[in-house]
């Protein structure tokens, strides 16, 4: 590994690496729930269905989720500082791209560029930080406060997504990231040392681009399908492309030396069960935000402040208890912590299933803050896991690709929680209706996905190596770290 400038250089030079890194992060995650409080003004405003609405989250998850392991392969390989700038880069001019947009396809356009950026904005940037930190202890302080610091934006979402879009309109919450954008570059360039691994893997180009094409083409299926019909030609044929191509992702990644996914891991009962369950986590944690506060606008009749507001319980409790997962973890085991966390997210769920336009706010907080405390509780022991199930070597590798099915996860719940909703309404029900359906589907998967981590996920303890992980405070947060400290040791 090349030398970084910044490991030798000054403790203030380290201080700003880790501001610049922070902040980076920061941006991403604030992205991540910043969108959903302006939903229902960008539907008035773009005069779109909710379709619309699915592509606007679905086209930067895709793009995340897809891009994000070749991004950290891609910032070893080109030089840390200069992919994660070039994230920055990109992620700054698509929010400018997004927030000018003139119609919901140049907004969904802007969306795709700003997940590119973040895909090579998140890796890179733990990546610098574990350069810059060689002691392991040292290390394993900058990675908690970087979890922690920008793990914040995820419970500044909401409500910076409320007061802009009330204030404003829904452009200014991609107005937001310019000003951070720029001083993150110019303080960048001057600042950030460079880092190398000019012997990382090669970049595994067909893999990547098949698993993009397979996702991309199922999510069109499941978003379209509601509007276009389910037996009609181009949604059975978008199933049937999906099969195809992912097969042939499959065959390819079986025969590349250095595959991005590569298959033999799932081998290991424990690495594929910890996967199966971040899928479903995925699925059911973002498929179901992207409903609140389209429900406590549309369904309560609240101001997108007041919804903005009223979403808070999930975030902040993911941002209180997420700290304590992996401690937890350490002492009782993945198995307990994490079926407790399924079983309490699913019946949070549950309960936001039967909640109507009546529902009083005092019965509505708890059922969504349950939500947050049991989703919290998963997803760094199920990083974890899948870190235990492998080599010491195949650390970030492993835990890279947990976070990678926890996107894929988000992508298929956004677009299939709405296709419950759409199809419920076509059937003549009411929004409300479809929306408590969409609840009830999305508890009753991890209320069954809680029983099968009861019976198969391996009663293990986490090696004494994954306390950096158990630090961060959300599930991107883990993979980075991870990625990092196995880079760096």
């Amino acid at each position: 590994m090349a030398a970084s400038h910044a490991t030798v250089g000054s403790r203030s030079n380290r201080a700003v690496l880790l501001t610049v890194t922070c902040l980076g992060q920061f941006m991403v995650l604030l992205d991540n729930t910043v969108v959903g409080a302006a939903l229902p003004d960008m539907q008035h405003r773009l005069h779109t269905q909710l379709s619309g609405l699915q592509w606007i989250v679905d086209a930067y998850v895709l793009l995340v989720a897809m891009l994000l392991l070749s991004g950290g392969v891609f910032a070893d390989r080109f030089g840390r500082k200069r992919v994660y700038l070039t994230g920055v880069a990109v992620f700054t001019a698509a929010s400018l791209l997004c927030s000018i947009a003139p119609s919901l396809g140049w907004l969904v356009a802007g969306r795709v560029l700003q997940g590119i950026g973040a895909a090579a904005l998140s890796p890179a940037s733990l990546a610098l930080l574990a350069a810059a930190y060689p002691v392991p202890q040292e290390r394993i302080k900058a990675i908690g406060l970087w979890a922690g610091l920008s793990g914040i934006g995820l419970a500044a979402g909401p409500v910076a997504g409320g007061v802009l879009t009330q204030a404003f309109g829904w452009p200014a919450i991609f107005l937001v990231n310019l000003p951070l954008g720029v001083v993150l570059l110019l303080v960048g360039l001057r600042h950030l040392g460079e880092s190398s691994n000019p012997s990382a893997a090669a970049i595994d180009i067909p893999g990547t681009v098949l698993s993009v094409l397979a996702v991309g083409v199922l999510t069109y299926g499941l978003i379209e399908g509601g509007a276009r019909g389910w037996t009609s030609p181009v949604i059975l044929g978008s199933f049937a492309a999906a099969v195809i191509l992912l097969a042939a992702f499959v065959a390819v990644e079986a025969r590349l030396s250095a595959p991005m996914l590569p298959l033999r891991l799932f081998r290991q009962r424990l690495f594929t069960v910890s996967n199966t369950a971040m899928v479903v986590v995925g699925f059911a944690l973002m498929g179901s935000s992207f409903f609140f506060s389209q429900f406590f606008v549309y369904v309560q009749g609240s101001s997108i402040l007041r919804a903005g507001l009223q979403t808070l319980p999930v975030s902040l409790a993911m941002v209180i208890v997420s700290p304590y997962a992996g401690r937890l973890a350490a002492r009782y085991g993945f198995r307990i912590v994490v079926t407790t966390g399924l079983a309490l997210a699913g019946l949070g769920l549950l309960a936001l299933g039967i909640v109507h336009a009546d529902t009083g706010y005092a019965d509505v907080w708890w059922r969504l803050g349950l939500a947050g405390i049991g989703f919290a509780l998963t997803m760094s022991p199920l990083t974890g896991a899948a870190i235990q199930a492998v080599s010491p070597q195949e650390g970030g590798l492993a835990s890279g690709i947990s976070s990678t099915t926890r996107q894929i996860g988000a992508v298929l719940g956004v677009a299939m929680l709405g296709a419950i909703v759409r199809t419920r309404q076509s059937g003549g029900a009411s929004f409300a209706t479809g929306l408590n359906s969409a609840f009830l589907a999305a508890g009753t998967v991890t209320l069954a996905t809680a029983v099968f981590t009861g019976l198969w996920l391996a009663r293990s303890r986490p090696a004494q190596g994954s306390a950096a992980p158990q630090r961060s405070i959300d599930a991107d947060a883990v993979t980075t770290s991870n990625e990092a400290s196995v880079k760096s040791r």
